[in-house]
């Protein structure tokens, strides 16, 4: 499926889920603001990623190509999925023939890596967009040819690399806590000396970190000078046991504004996605992170303990994680007003807010003609 007219400069190329769509968006933008058409920077991505619904409302052209990634161990599925990619690769050398694009800019995940293997065959310079600390399987693959690689943490191991940061939406590039703060907490309704602690694990949830909090809950907020702001997710909003809401249990299904979010709160306890690493970065707040096992190259814990170095956060496994951890954890934080005042200058020092902007202009410098 194709969407979207005119000549183009650049194709993104990635997606699956929202943490590499975004940091897409967020350089399509930059390229906008650079001077390029909106309608010459086309995003290439997969039938089964959430970019199908991200793109479009994003205001970009869009082209979804078919096919899966391989899976880790061997299996019959795999077959399927190596036909796939060979149909993606020649859809994508036809969709590039005709678009003609000065450069791809690959994000990340399926759709990346049958659009940079086109670019590679038509010979259109690739940079990749790498949001891990530890750079994921597509990346590294379309890294061997690419001209740059744009990285978010000076660690990952990429070669020609360039440190740009990664990439945040432009609602949470913008923010400033010291300026922001007052007016984040006010939409909230929290009074003086109330302290929010926010909770989530992503746009479906985090199991085990929806089962601590739920039995965290009652002794977190006992006080009442707590308000716990639950983002449940939506596999488990109707399964998990919770407290009851009220006005220091706050379950929410998904959250809509972020940024007022992030702002608002003194500390939170998530998962540690890249994006999810940046974000927190650029609004400093101090945080618990619980990074998901099994994760490729157990990129989340890498990312974690970057943002610990820093001084913006404390890592607890996934495995260790129950509700007497969580509860110690937090109280920890909240009890000690310069502690929180440390992680969260820690966590701002990690902040790039001009990363869609890097990239955009490293896309630039190697684009062709």
């Amino acid at each position: 499926m194709t969407t979207g007219t005119g000549a183009t400069y650049a194709v993104i190329a990635g997606g699956g889920t929202a943490g590499h769509v975004s940091p897409g968006i967020a350089i399509a933008r930059a390229l906008v603001s650079r001077g390029h058409a909106s309608d010459s920077i086309h995003y290439v991505g997969s039938t089964r990623g959430i970019e199908r619904e991200m793109v479009p409302a994003a205001g970009l052209g869009l082209t979804l190509l078919p096919g899966r990634g391989i899976a880790r161990k061997l299996s019959l599925a795999n077959v399927g999925a190596v036909a796939g990619i060979v149909a993606a690769v020649w859809q994508a050398i036809g969709l590039l023939r005709r678009l003609r694009p000065h450069v791809v800019v690959a994000v990340g995940g399926y759709a990346s890596v049958p659009c940079a293997v086109a670019a590679w065959a038509l010979r259109i310079p690739v940079v990749v967009a790498e949001q891990n600390a530890v750079p994921g399987l597509a990346n590294r693959l379309v890294s061997r040819w690419a001209r740059a690689c744009a990285v978010s943490f000076p660690e990952t191991a990429l070669p020609r690399a360039t440190l740009t940061g990664n990439p945040v939406r432009d609602e949470i590039r913008d923010l400033d806590r010291e300026r922001d703060r007052g007016g984040a907490r006010a939409r909230l309704g929290l009074g003086a000396g109330l302290d929010l602690v926010t909770v989530y694990g992503g746009s479906l949830g985090a199991r085990r970190i929806n089962q601590a909090v739920a039995h965290a809950a009652p002794e977190l907020t006992a006080t009442g000078d707590v308000v716990l702001r639950h983002i449940v997710g939506s596999r488990d909003w109707d399964t998990e046991a919770r407290p009851i809401a009220s006005d220091v249990y706050v379950p929410v299904r998904y959250e809509t504004d972020m940024a007022t979010v992030l702002l608002a709160s003194d500390v939170v306890v998530c998962r540690a996605g890249a994006s999810t690493v940046a974000e927190l970065a650029v609004a400093a707040t101090p945080s618990i992170l619980v990074p998901l096992p099994g994760a490729p190259g157990d990129h989340q814990t890498a990312n974690a303990r970057a943002m610990v170095t820093a001084g913006g956060a404390v890592l607890v496994p996934d495995s260790e994680l129950s509700a007497d951890r969580l509860v110690a954890e937090v109280t920890g934080v909240l009890s000690n007003a310069e502690r929180l005042a440390t992680m969260s200058a820690g966590a701002a020092t990690l902040a790039r807010r001009d990363a869609a902007d890097a990239v955009a202009a490293l896309a630039e410098e190697h684009a062709r003609g």
